[in-house]
């Protein structure tokens, strides 16, 4: 019978090139992509180059409760890398089982991470996610005692590789012997290593609004405390003013200025006084175009229902606002 794999794949290079290795020894190979709040990686780009099925899961409420206190701490940033293996891993085991397979594929390569993937680390992830001898790391098996899909001949270990350490170039030239042309930033994946948006993240967390609504919220704009329970996201372009219109719930506040001005759409989410009515009002009027003018109208509507409304508003300097930036 045919031994079947499974892969986790994030979208970037290193676990394209995983699955990819042990597919040419003609392995059947499934792919398993975890969705969670915090990934900019997009793994449909991806699937044209490494032309196997892929499952997604998402993980989002499982990392709400991992993010809050994770047992092995965070990295530089809000990163809990070794709480975040061991969980998708845990998760990649239950779907081994579902599907069949009989082990696990990682992109992961030795050294390359300071925090989750040094020796240490790497076998700290396979113990505590129960994965054990199940777990194969092709782009550094060899560096590795051999797995059981080694040892039973499920894979030729001599067609493994023995990459070690934070350079690209030898995941670069492969890639290109593969044919694999798209693949994302190896820099870019993770908002969590992110020093503005782990800030923000923080600041959520103290003030006890952690949901997925919410974190969507963050990626989006530059954000204020306007209150103890109040925050306005202020749109810097185009997309991010439509995206915030997207964003907005029951319960929101949207602001933008006159339609003769250039500037934001704002977006805030608490609760509400008249005086922080104003105060979202002025700083959306601060990062609008005013060319000088005294006062302009701010629009504003109060989500879903209510009908726009306008508000005559003077127009003071941003820095008036900067203690207020998160």
């Amino acid at each position: 019978m045919k031994i079947k794999a499974l892969a986790l794949v994030s979208g970037g290079l290193d676990s394209l090139l995983a699955a990819r290795l042990v597919k040419e020894q003609g392995l059947e190979v499934i792919g398993l992509h975890f969705k969670i709040p915090f990934c900019k990686l997009d793994i449909r780009k991806s699937l044209p180059d490494i032309g196997i099925k892929i499952i997604e899961v998402d993980l989002g409420e499982e990392f709400l409760k991992l993010i809050q206190g994770p047992r092995y701490g965070f990295g530089s940033n809000m990163n809990p890398c070794i709480d975040c293996k061991i969980l998708m891993f845990s998760k990649a085991r239950e779907w081994m089982v579902s599907l069949g397979a009989g082990f696990i594929i990682t992109g992961e390569v030795l050294g390359q991470r300071p925090m989750s993937q040094n020796k240490q680390a790497l076998s700290l992830i396979k113990r505590a996610s129960g994965l054990d001898d199940l777990l194969l790391r092709p782009l550094s098996a060899r560096l590795f005692a051999p797995t059981l899909p080694e040892r039973e001949g499920w894979v030729d270990r001599e067609k493994l590789l023995d990459f070690n350490g934070r350079l690209r170039r030898p995941q670069m030239r492969l890639a290109e012997r593969l044919g694999i042309v798209e693949y994302a930033n190896p820099a870019g994946g993770c908002l969590l290593t992110d020093p503005c948006f782990s800030r923000r993240l923080k600041e959520l967390l103290a003030h006890r609004e952690l949901n997925l609504e919410n974190l969507e919220l963050l990626k989006v704009g530059r954000h204020f405390r306007i209150g103890e329970d109040l925050r306005l996201a202020v749109g810097r372009n185009k997309d991010e003013n439509e995206l915030l219109t997207r964003l907005a719930g029951s319960g929101d506040y949207l602001f933008h200025p006159q339609d003769d001005l250039a500037g934001p759409f704002s977006l805030a989410r608490g609760s509400f006084t008249e005086d922080m009515l104003e105060l979202c009002s002025r700083i959306t009027c601060a990062y609008s175009d005013t060319a000088g003018a005294g006062e302009v109208d701010i629009f504003y509507r109060h989500l879903p229902g209510e009908e726009e409304k306008a508000r005559r508003t003077p127009c003071v300097p941003k820095n008036d606002f900067a203690h207020l930036l998160i």
